[in-house]
């Protein structure tokens, strides 16, 4: 997969390993040019590794903490100065509050342009989750985390659900960039990936390059038949926040 879909940099999360070496990095990926930092796993629960292709992205500095390894990367082709951070969230509602805390930290510390993704283990919105009608104090929590940063959670393609044991869904995966990174690259989009058989689907960020002029507003008249369309159009627009005049917020978000 990670061949057919020439990628940049890779995230894996709860990946059960307390250790990883080159021999493991070269049965992932089996290229000689590729780096890599990681959070071992407790036990055989968590664990996560984050691999780039140093052709490509340069490591600056990296943080390893208790939900997330981080990494700040200048980009080889620009000399970009960027962050990343993969993330493997709490299960708990109780040790959540732990994640955020940590997010907010390596943010602050690192005053860059931010893309962050991975199994945030709690989904924003009602929608995210089969069976689910309410509001709860965790989505509200979580969304709350992502305004405090000023992130964009970017709309998914291809699907709606990134995990799934066979009788419930949910959207547990995501990618959340600042406002600076999305400026920075053009039609940048994420797609969940065919099933490989786990429960969870691959998520790609596909970044298109860097960004040469403004991007065109497309609209379909079909996509209003479409059953959710509106109600998905107001969460992805309630999630771009900007501070101004009316009508400087309406010309950003669009």
């Amino acid at each position: 997969m990670i061949r057919k879909w020439k990628v940049d940099i890779v995230c894996l999360q709860e990946t059960k390993l307390n250790y990883i070496d080159r021999g493991i990095v070269r049965s992932l990926w089996s290229e000689v040019h590729v780096d890599w930092a990681y959070l071992a796993s407790n036990r055989a629960s968590g664990g996560i590794v984050v691999l780039w292709d140093r052709r490509l992205v340069e490591r600056v500095e990296e943080f390893i903490g208790n939900y997330t390894v981080a990494c700040s990367f200048k980009s080889v082709a620009d000399n970009y100065l960027w962050a990343f951070a993969g993330v493997y969230g709490a299960n708990l509602d109780k040790d959540r509050s732990l994640l955020w805390d940590e997010l907010v930290g390596i943010h602050n510390w690192w005053d860059l342009p931010w893309c962050i993704g991975g199994d945030f283990n709690v989904v924003r919105f009602p929608s995210d989750a089969s069976g689910s009608r309410r509001l709860q104090p965790a989505m509200e929590a979580f969304s709350e985390c992502i305004f405090d940063l000023n992130l964009v959670d970017l709309p998914l393609a291809g699907g709606t659900a990134t995990w799934s044991n066979n009788q419930s869904w949910s959207r547990l995966n995501r990618f959340l960039i600042s406002p600076e990174w999305e400026c920075h690259f053009s039609e940048v989009w994420q797609k969940r990936l065919p099933h490989i058989g786990l429960d969870h689907w691959p998520i790609l960020l596909d970044c298109g390059g860097i960004r040469k002029g403004c991007r065109p507003f497309k609209f379909e008249n079909m996509w209003l038949k479409s059953e959710g369309f509106v109600d998905r159009v107001k969460q992805w627009w309630s999630s771009y926040q900007f501070q101004g005049t009316p009508s400087f917020i309406f010309a950003a978000k669009m």
